[in-house]
């Protein structure tokens, strides 16, 4: 049966405000990228392989161009703004000095990544000291605490958006682990407290600020210094923090491009247990397809999307209609009327709750009933006070008595039957890996399940692991004799079973993941589009990691495998057969292809043709009969062809 992909993870339901592919306003994530600028962070970072010596500046530059360029294929909803601070030059709405907001044209300075933004960011050092400048964080003399500013301009363009429904980040930049160093007494106490200060009342609105420290070369970034306080570390968090800090920038760095989906909430939905009994259920959905951004059409002219408007017009009078469209159906010669609302009233099967039909051993419930991906059900008591007591206590009896609930769930259009399947609370010593409630998986309608004639099943499970285990000549030989329904399968011998499963031993993949690989095709498809975008002319390398891994499949214990398996089950000289046989069967056709060559171009007078410049009505095919027949390469376009054959006859 085919499915269509978005169909699959997609609500049926019209009304319904949710969908598992339209982004909804709570996933939306604001970010500030707060860098430093003073002259710490011009000076050398390390010399890179085959690269000339780069600045941490330029790293920071470097990760955060390539981290909005995966932005805008992973969140394309999310926004950004770009801040410098210890900068000579101010550019802020609170008109404070030693702060920079970097921004480009037609845009505001807290919105979407654009291409203009990227591609002007990307090459901001060519520039920046003569346009914003580099300065120390405190000038002698001053007081002025650029940090401090910093900050309050980062939470000013974080103002838009409440905290109940967007996401509010700081990323902070530096080198320096003692911006306050180059001061001492009162005036550090004063400067300490006040930025601490500016820092909790932004956290106190819900912002969060996280650091990603660069280590100098001559010294280790130290946290402890002020950055601790600030973030509020302390313990294991403090000790651990600079190698996940480190972690953090590195990714930045090497994302993928990918579509990113965070498991968050997709809707809320009632479980009916029992006539008097329900409770308040909110489903997530764990996996979704990765596929290609949706077309957008553009003005040839002006380059801006374009809006489709439908216009209905009377068939009798010709005028634009205005309102709503009705429906109507003819019952006893009269044309009832119906709105659009009354048609899905009466369409109308589920009203989109879950119901609890019973239950089932979980023996019942087959592997191939699972048709597409699951959704995770979790309890909440936002509404429906006590729905998590209830849900732990069908949870854990359903465990406990090997069961799974049959209940009924579905929309207007699409009602069917779900499987409730309880999943326990997964942990290890770094924390939970699998949290504790259930699946929902969608049972399929009778019509879905084709049953397979057991003598064909057979056959084709046995063309199936040859296909896996044998070259395609061979799989024809075993199609062509054993597709005879009384004919007795092969049975492998237990010494090819041995040596078998010590060829897989070698070849299983330790920690296997599939989120190791990335689609090739998509990654190439995005980066198309971003070498489009910032008008590159090289489009970077993609690297396909679902191609074999060649150097680690010729190490010697693994060649050693796949010989002595070969050998058990082809024997000794299966090759010089093999290629025996190939070769024949290729001499054969070449010999073939020769001999009526030579019958075709027999009859053509090729000296007429070629001195009656007759040569170029022919078509290709009757050109090579002569190029094979006098043993001449065939290669080439067709005025190639003829030039050959002239050659040939000495025109």
């Amino acid at each position: 049966m085919d499915l269509d992909p978005e169909g699959v993870f997609g609500d049926d339901e019209e009304e319904l405000e949710d969908d598992f592919f339209q982004e909804r306003v709570a996933t939306k994530e604001l970010v500030v990228y707060l860098i430093d600028a003073s002259p710490k962070m011009f000076s050398p970072a390390g010399k890179l392989e085959n690269q000339e010596e780069e600045s941490y500046f330029h790293t920071v530059v470097s990760c955060i161009s390539q981290s909005l360029k995966t932005l805008i294929i992973n969140r394309s909803y999310d926004e950004v703004a770009i801040c410098f601070f210890n900068t000579r030059e101010k550019k802020n709405m609170q008109d404070l000095n030693g702060v920079f907001v970097f921004n480009v044209a037609e845009r505001e300075c807290l919105d979407k990544p654009t291409a203009r933004l990227i591609k002007e960011f990307s090459h901001i050092e060519e520039q920046f000291m003569g346009e914003i400048g580099s300065q120390y964080q405190i000038i002698p003399g001053n007081r002025e605490n650029s940090l401090y500013n910093a900050i309050w301009v980062a939470q000013g363009l974080l103002r838009k958006g409440s905290a109940k429904t967007v996401d509010k980040r700081i990323l902070l930049f530096t080198n320096e682990d003692d911006p306050f160093g180059s001061v001492s007494g009162a005036a550090k106490i004063d400067m300490t407290r006040t930025t601490l200060q500016r820092a909790k009342d932004a956290q106190d609105l819900g912002i969060s600020i996280e650091l990603l420290p660069l280590n100098r070369s001559d010294e280790e970034f130290n946290v402890a210094l002020f950055y601790a306080d600030l973030l509020g570390l302390d313990g294991d968090n403090l000790t651990q923090f600079m190698p996940v800090a480190g972690e953090k920038l590195d990714d930045m760095k090497d994302q993928l491009r990918k579509r990113m989906f965070k498991k968050r909430k997709v809707r809320r939905i009632t479980f009916s247990v029992a006539d008097s009994i329900s409770i308040e259920l909110n489903t997530f959905a764990l996996i979704r397809p990765t596929l290609p951004g949706a077309i957008t059409w553009l003005d040839s002219i002006t380059n801006v999307p374009l809006e489709i408007q439908n216009s209905f017009i009377c068939a009798d009078t010709g005028a634009l209609l205005q309102g709503h469209t009705k429906r109507f159906h003819p019952y006893k010669n009269k044309n009832i009327k119906f709105s659009v609302e009354e048609l899905l009233e009466v369409k109308r099967v589920s009203t989109g709750h879950l119901r609890l039909l019973g239950f089932k051993p979980l023996s019942c419930l087959k592997d191939y009933y699972n048709l597409k991906p699951s959704t995770f059900l979790f309890p909440s008591d936002k509404e429906i006070i006590g729905s998590t007591r209830i849900f732990i206590a069908l949870h854990r009896s359903m465990l406990r008595l090997q069961r799974f609930a049959v209940a009924f769930y579905g929309s207007s259009s699409h009602p069917q039957m779900v499987a409730l399947i309880a999943q326990d609370e997964i942990s290890n010593s770094s924390g939970q890996v699998e949290p504790p409630g259930m699946h929902m998986i969608y049972l399929p309608y009778s019509d879905d399940i084709r049953k397979i004639e057991e003598v064909r099943e057979i056959i084709l499970g046995s063309v199936n692991f040859l296909l896996m285990l044998s070259f395609a000549y061979e799989i024809h030989n075993y199609t062509q004799v054993h597709m005879n329904v009384d004919s007795v399968a092969p049975r492998a011998t237990d010494d090819q079973i041995q040596k078998a499963t010590a060829l897989l031993k070698r070849l299983d993949l330790k920690d296997f993941s599939v989120y190791q690989f990335a689609n090739p095709s998509l990654q190439r498809h995005y980066a198309v589009l971003e070498a489009l975008a910032l008008d590159e002319d090289e489009m970077p390398d993609i690297k396909d990691e679902t191609l074999p891994d060649e150097e680690g499949m010729a190490r010697p214990k693994i060649v050693n495998a796949l010989e002595e398996f070969k050998v058990s089950v082809y024997g000794e000289n299966y090759d010089e057969d093999y290629m025996e046989i190939s070769v024949s069967e290729a001499s054969k056709k070449r010999k073939d292809i020769v001999e009526n060559a030579v019958k075709e171009c027999a009859n053509y007078n090729w000296a007429d043709l070629a001195d009656n410049g007759k040569l170029k009505d022919l078509t290709v095919v009757e050109l090579k009969y002569y190029l094979t027949a006098h043993n001449l390469p065939v290669t080439g376009k067709k005025e190639a062809l003829i030039n050959r054959i002239l050659t040939h006859l000495g025109k």
